[in-house]
This record gives structure tokens, sequence and C-alpha cells, in this order.
């Protein structure tokens, strides 16, 4: 969703801080969601209405001018505007303090003298020409994707291990509880190596991105808006998907074992009795 502005920074910074906080965004894009869904309709299956969602703004900026008409350079954009770059992605209506503008901008990237683009949790700043900014725009977009789709997988596997949790707890016979266990175990870890699958092909995209600059953007935009942290989660529940699966079997192969040293001790005592009875 776009909206074209122009005006002064205090305008610019005023706007960009009700866009940040309007109410109106939330049902207006999923509005716009709802219109793709139904036009590719036949190729969706098992469409989900519980949908996740992550608002971020992106401020574009293209070749400002001074007042001689000379282009702004990237280095002197941050040095004059440090302030109001920070209200930008943090959508602030006042000045930071000086210690979180210095964190905030720590990140900034540049490639050429005139390009700098800023990233924060909830928004960014992208000062470009139009077509090199659509490309940075798309990367910052991608991060965000990759972060809904680690939140769905973070939220998949807990439901996952819970299920699991309250299969394990359920009182019933012993013996044939750990008779069921090959079937849940096989569940489990389909589940987990499709979830592993998928999150590697998550990781495989991006290796696409052969320009430096690029690749640079999105290790920064994943670092800012939280890729690394739930795909963290994502990961640590897998493990414990993993030791669930191997525990599991290990229940049922104590379970076989039994039966089988029952079976053997049973046609011991029988050739016992008939030896006996031969005699």
């Amino acid at each position: 969703m776009e909206a074209p502005f122009e005006g002064d920074w205090e305008l610019f910074l005023a706007q960009t801080s009700r866009w940040m906080d309007s109410p109106e965004i939330e049902p207006e894009g999923r509005g716009v969601v709802r219109k793709h869904l139904e036009r590719i309709a036949g190729a969706v299956s098992k469409p989900r209405e519980d949908w996740l969602q992550e608002n971020f703004l992106v401020v574009e900026l293209n070749e400002i001018q001074d007042e001689k008409g000379k282009l702004v350079s990237a280095e002197e954009l941050l040095s004059s505007r440090r302030d109001q770059i920070v209200q930008l992605i943090r959508g602030e209506a006042t000045a930071l303090a000086r210690s979180t503008t210095d964190r905030l901008l720590e990140g900034s990237l540049s490639y050429y003298p005139a390009d700098l683009l800023v990233v924060g949790a909830t928004a960014a700043m992208v000062y470009d020409r139009v077509e090199e900014a659509g490309w940075t725009i798309q990367i910052l977009e991608y991060a965000k994707m990759q972060l809904l789709e680690f939140r769905y997988y973070d939220n998949f596997m807990t439901r996952v291990l819970s299920d699991v949790y309250n299969t394990l707890d359920r009182k019933q016979n012993l013996l044939l509880s750990r008779w069921r266990l090959p079937g849940e175990a096989n569940r489990l870890n389909t589940t987990r190596l499709d979830v592993m699958d998928l999150t590697e092909r998550v990781d495989n995209a991006v290796k696409f991105v052969s320009d430096t600059f690029y690749a640079r953007a999105y290790r920064l935009a994943a670092s800012r808006v939280g890729v690394a942290g739930y795909r963290d989660l994502v990961e640590k529940k897998l493990e414990t998907a993993g030791e669930l699966y191997g525990f599991m079997v290990a229940q049922f192969n104590e379970a076989r074992l039994f039966l089988l040293e029952a079976a053997i001790t049973v046609l011991c005592l029988l050739d016992v009795l008939l030896l006996f009875r031969g005699r």
C-alpha cells in the first residue's frame, strides 16, 4: 500500500507517525489480500482464516536537492537530519535521546554516495533513485515475509508438541499405549522433516541475491525485524521434536522387546511341559 507525499520535514514526520498508528491500515490491507485470494482461489489449498500480520512502514525518499540544486549525499543527509531519520523509523513526533539515535543509526547502509538505507523494527527509510529503491524495498518485504513464515512455524510446532505431550500423558494401558507410539512418532517425525525442509527453502531462497549491497541489506533487515529470534525458537522446537521422536521409538522398542521376551519365555515353558509329558 503506497501513499505519495510532498512537504517539509515537520509535516513528513507528523504524517509518518499517523500512518504507523492508523487503525484503518489493517482492515484495508486485509481487504486487498482477500481480493487477491479470490483471484487465485483455484491454486490455494486449505486457506486459513486466522492470519498472522506484521505492519511495516517504508519511507522512500528520492534524490533530495539542496538550495543550490545539488543532490544531497547520504553523508550529508545523515549529518543534517539524523534526528528526523530516527523519528521516521520509530514513528515518533519528538526527537529521541542521542544514545537511542546512535544505536538505531549503527546499521545504516550506503553503496553509492547518494543512497542510504536505515532499518528499524517496524519501519525503514530508503534514500535512492526510484529504480534502485524498488529493489531495496523488495528485500525489506522478503525479510518481513520470512518473519511471518517463522512465526507461523513457531505457532505450528507449539501445537504439534502440545498434542504429543497430551498423547504421552494419557492414562491408558501401558503396553497398548506404547504399541501405538510408532504411528504417533512417524507423524511427528514427518511434520518435523516438513518444517525443516520449509525452513531450509526459506534460507536458500535469498541466495539468489548476488549483489553485495542487497545481501547486506537483507542481513540488516532480517536482524532488525527479528527473523533470527523466531528462527531460533523454531530450531529449538524442531530439536525437541527430534528428542521426542527418539523417546517414543525407544519406548516402542522396549515394549516390543518385552513382548518378544515374554513369547520366548512361554515357548520355553511349553517345551518343558511337552518334555515332561513325553516322559
